[in-house]
């Protein structure tokens, strides 16, 4: 029987949730709090740069502490090598940890990844032994170049971030996969919906970031449930191996001879 139990792989540390969660955009810290348990995630995302006043920040570090989730630190908002570099060496300082989900952002309008300064970066904080997570797009080019680098884990986008629209490029993503059998994959940023996150899995991804979808649905707590039980079912559908599809429909109930009406 196949294992449908084997961990999530991140750097080498274990884990068995395979949704990861961010901490922004919620209605209110407590929100915030109840979701994120109800996820099942063991990982939290946390913004250094985003996070605003002394007082608010305080309060909001405590809240994420006492989740006892395991928190990587992000470079969200950096436009620049040099900024995303001094950001992680901070984010390193503060959380004491050499993870770091690295982001760089090429484009204002659709927030996309730059894939020159990401490449660039991502070489610099590994030579500085950090664990870099590089959010990219689903480009297979800069997933080989980044994962050649030593990026273990890569996070190609379903669609821009925001936006929900899911996995605009499928046949992109299990490309990846297909292509880099070794690497974790984690989709991030553009889902919107449990059936995302469930394609995801079923393409053989083993992870999936989720902020948005969760802090902006009417009823977060009760969202992060149906994206627990969706990553859930994705998984146990990779593990399980789907039909092979077929041109023409063929019964599901065999025939043993012609209908005892048609006999003479």
């Amino acid at each position: 029987m196949m294992n449908t139990n084997r961990p999530l792989n991140i750097y080498g540390e274990q884990l068995h949730s395979r949704l990861l969660i961010g901490s922004a955009l919620y209605p209110s810290p407590t929100i915030m709090s109840e979701s994120i348990v109800a996820s099942g995630a063991e990982i939290v995302t946390v913004s250094l740069r985003r996070q605003q006043s002394a007082a608010a920040g305080d309060d909001f570090w405590q809240l994420i502490k006492n989740t006892g989730l395991k928190v990587l630190p992000n470079t969200a908002g950096c436009h620049s090598v040099k900024e995303a570099v001094t950001l992680a060496n901070m984010c390193r300082e503060v959380f004491a940890t050499d993870w770091i989900k690295l982001e760089l952002i090429g484009d204002d309008y659709n927030l996309q990844p730059d894939p020159f300064a990401l490449l660039q970066a991502s070489q610099l904080l590994l030579n500085d032994g950090f664990k870099v997570l590089p959010y990219c797009t689903d480009d297979l080019v800069l997933c080989q170049r980044l994962y050649d680098l030593g990026c273990e884990v890569l996070m190609p986008w379903g669609a821009p971030i925001g936006t929900g629209k899911g996995l605009l490029n499928s046949y992109n993503l299990k490309t990846i996969r297909q292509r880099l059998p070794d690497a974790t994959l984690i989709v991030d940023a553009g889902l919107g919906l449990p059936s995302h996150a469930c394609q995801a899995l079923e393409l053989g991804y083993d992870a999936v970031l989720l902020n948005s979808a969760i802090a902006g649905a009417g009823c977060p707590i009760t969202m992060s449930r149906a994206f627990k039980a969706a990553v859930a079912a994705g998984r146990f559908a990779y593990e399980a191996k789907a039909m092979p599809e077929k041109e023409v429909a063929t019964p599901s109930t065999p025939t043993m001879g012609m209908p005892f009406w048609h006999q003479e």
